[in-house]
């Protein structure tokens, strides 16, 4: 819609390119030039240090052993400056007097970095950097730097990433979606774009397709949007006849949503759950009927109403987590009976806020309206693995979710007006002991 063609200027580019390659060039023959000198230098010292070696052990055993000492505490010191560019080889530790070290420790190291897997005494102060991450998970936890978006003056109650990491989506209790290009954002952070896709309905979920093209709006009303990057509607699903009885025999929902989501291989496809007691599956490019419909029941085989749902990692399975306490797992070809369900995963008559699989695959963790946050084996679905309480919440949309190398769990608390700061708490996945905690805002 009313896009420029470009025009480009072929010369300058060409001019532009061959300039980089010749400074480019340029800048590798000096590293060159610059890494022979060096090497002409570390031989000859390595020289110096060998005559100045044979004329210790002249002297005897005794002066050895003291120079070693001064040599050992050299090493250390130098091991404490972090040191850029090539460092030196081990044989040059061996020298004389400890000035000539102090002084060319200013101008030895220049040039190309180490290759790949280089082992030197002074990196060992570099490894037990990145041990010390490992062995502590929180330093990977990326909150080194924060702004604050202002979405609004309600509720923000869905918010969703594009798989690059460019684009923010954010919607709320004010009706209001609002798109944010980290990008192209000046210093008033502002939002590039604000729309109302579903009218007077509170906004329940956004998320973005694996590809980032197009985004589910899940809200209030029966009806699933799917818009592209730009806000512009692609396809919104059918509403269902309410006045059929069967639940599988309507087109659509009949009731306001809950929950969806995409699925994680199958572009086209996403899933919602819904206060009519069902969740569906659907096609983008059928907007006339669902795919598939799935009828969590109670222990007495009643309708109970899923609060939220998701698909496992490989897409396989559809999970759900009802207001009867109960998490619900199907087969995603079967939509008859449950694959796994345990019944009272979270306490009857609160919302289940979130389901979410591990990345490997294993473990479901499950948020719920209880104010626990816990973590099942499926396959043994009696018991959690882990359980972790005191953790309010009082909106149906609070999430956890794994991080990339599935080692920390995290989720979020709110509290009422007053009540202290809103706060996110990572959890160590094995231990479930609490690693660190985020105060977000004062709500």
């Amino acid at each position: 819609l009313g896009k420029k063609a470009r025009t480009f200027d072929l010369e300058a580019m060409f001019e532009q390119t061959r300039r980089t390659a010749v400074e480019r060039s340029r800048k590798v023959l000096e590293a060159r030039e610059r890494e022979k000198e060096v090497q002409a230098e570390k031989e000859f010292r390595s020289t110096c240090a060998d005559s100045s070696a044979s004329a210790s052990t002249a002297t005897g055993a005794g002066s050895t052993l003291t120079q070693r000492g001064t040599i050992s505490s050299e090493s250390e010191d130098s091991s404490d400056e972090e040191l850029t560019g090539p460092s030196m080889p081990s044989q040059t530790s061996v020298q004389g007097p400890a000035m000539e070290e102090g002084d060319d420790e200013d101008d030895e190291f220049i040039g190309p970095p180490l290759p790949p897997g280089f082992k030197d005494s002074d990196d060992d102060n570099d490894n037990d950097d990145t041990e010390e991450e490992d062995n502590n998970p929180a330093k990977k936890i990326p909150d080194s730097h924060e702004i604050t978006l202002q979405h609004g003056t309600k509720t923000v109650s869905a918010l969703g990433l594009d798989p690059s990491g460019a684009r923010l989506i954010t919607g709320g209790y004010d009706y209001d979606v609002k798109f944010w290009d980290f990008a192209g954002m000046d210093a008033s952070l502002q939002a590039f774009r604000s729309l109302q896709p579903c009218e007077c309905h509170q906004i329940k979920s956004l998320q973005y397709s694996n590809t980032g093209d197009v985004i589910l709006v899940v809200s209030g009303n029966s009806q699933a949007k799917v818009l592209d990057r730009d806000g512009f509607p692609v396809m919104e699903c059918i509403k269902g006849d309410q006045y059929i009885v069967d639940m599988t025999n309507t087109k659509g929902h009949t009731a306001m949503l809950n929950s969806g989501c995409w699925h994680p291989k199958i572009k086209e496809e996403f899933l919602t759950c819904s206060n009519d007691g069902t969740v569906r599956t659907w096609d983008v490019n059928n907007e006339k009927k669902h795919k598939s419909v799935f009828k969590p029941r109670s222990a007495q085989g009643k309708r109970v109403i899923p609060t939220t749902c998701t698909y496992s990692r490989d897409g396989k399975l559809i999970a759900a987590g009802c207001q009867d306490g109960s998490i619900q797992i199907w087969d995603r070809n079967m939509s008859v009976h449950t694959k796994f369900h345990c019944r009272q995963a979270h306490a009857p008559g609160t919302d289940t806020s979130c389901l979410t699989f591990s990345y490997d695959g294993t473990v479901l963790a499950s948020r719920g309206g209880d104010d626990t946050l816990k973590i099942w084996d499926i396959r043994q679905f009696k018991k959690p693995l882990n359980s972790a309480g005191g953790l309010p919440s009082f909106f149906p949309m609070t999430d956890c979710c794994f991080s990339p190398d599935d080692k920390i769990l995290v989720t979020g608390t709110s509290v009422k007006r007053g009540g202290g700061s809103g706060k996110l708490f990572f959890f160590d996945r094995e231990t479930f002991q609490k690693l660190y905690e985020i105060e977000v805002t004062h709500a």
